[in-house]
């Protein structure tokens, strides 16, 4: 069994349609987590649990994600996915964002321990629920996590997955290594490695702040967000011989096209269409002449125009 790999959610870019289309088109990935679900104004938010309804989500292997400031909110989250019919969730206490760190969500969850506790009591009356957690070294210092790490040891948990940078770093700096290192012997559950892993050689990952190979045989698997929205066709790559220049356009142009009729039956005027559009192509790995006039078309004409000139 080759190691477990996963797809990071980007909220705006890694919706159920992207995912979809990447393990129609590529494949190689274990699981697919969405981007996550939240409270908004009291009510779990409508608009994620569009993402996360089965029927949209049938047959692609994926894990819907949720956000918490507090047990409660815990609660009322896995309430809504259960209702779904969904039995494995993934807990962010990763998130850099401000806006959710000053609610003491994502990484600014790590912050209260107390709250950490509450939730994993939630945990443990869901015994129908396999559980996962994602999440940062801390938010102001890497104290900060390893208080939390025996109350996470203590959650039924299939892994850890852990970005080895502080939340307000956001992505900036490097990666650090070293305090991977130091989380993984104070954890207890299999750990899975996140953060700037940008190419694969000789079968391994690499990370990109230093081309440092992810040790395969002390982690459980990698979750590749930016990388894979970067060079989707990397996971056909895993373990093989790279693909040539023609199967990576060919994954890139199926891979739109399923984007493209999705926008073109389900939403509404030119300026939504190219909204959804433009967000496939931010993060691909093609030539910035050609990625600028994608990004700078006004009109769908133009898109077409433009997109019909990449060349990956």
């Amino acid at each position: 069994m080759g190691m477990y790999i996963a797809f990071a959610p980007l909220q705006g870019y890694t919706d159920a349609v992207y995912r979809r289309a990447h393990w129609e088109c590529v494949g190689g990935v274990d699981e697919y987590y969405t981007p996550f679900v939240r409270m908004e104004k009291g009510e779990v938010r409508r608009k994620d649990l569009r993402d996360t309804n089965p029927g949209r989500n049938s047959g692609v292997p994926t894990v819907p994600q949720v956000i918490a400031r507090d047990a409660e909110e815990f609660a009322r989250l896995c309430d809504a996915l259960q209702g779904q019919g969904w039995r494995r969730i993934d807990l962010n206490m990763g998130c850099p964002f401000p806006m959710q760190v000053r609610a003491s969500r994502g990484s600014g969850l790590l912050q209260h321990p107390d709250k950490i506790e509450e939730i994993q009591r939630e945990m443990l009356r869901r015994k129908e629920v396999a559980f996962s957690v994602k999440m940062r070294l801390g938010w102001e210092n890497i104290e900060e996590g390893l208080r939390a790490m025996p109350i996470i040891n203590e959650m039924p948990l299939v892994h850890v997955t852990l970005h080895p940078r502080l939340g307000r770093q956001q992505y900036k700096g490097v990666a650090d290594m070293e305090a991977f290192a130091r989380f993984q012997e104070a954890c207890r559950h299999p750990m899975v490695y996140n953060g700037d892993i940008v190419q694969v050689e000789n079968g391994k990952w690499k990370v990109g702040n230093g081309g440092d190979a992810v040790d395969d045989n002390k982690i459980k698997g990698v979750m590749i967000g930016r990388g894979l929205l970067a060079r989707p066709w990397t996971t056909r790559e895993q373990g093989a011989a790279s693909g040539t220049a023609r199967d990576k356009a060919d994954i890139v142009r199926e891979m739109h096209e399923r984007v493209y009729r999705y926008a073109e039956g389900n939403l509404c005027g030119e300026s939504q269409m190219l909204a959804r559009l433009h967000a496939f192509w931010e993060y691909i790995d093609i030539p910035q002449k050609e990625k600028k006039a994608i990004m700078k078309a006004g009109t769908m004409r133009r898109y077409r125009e433009a997109v019909a000139a990449v060349n990956v």
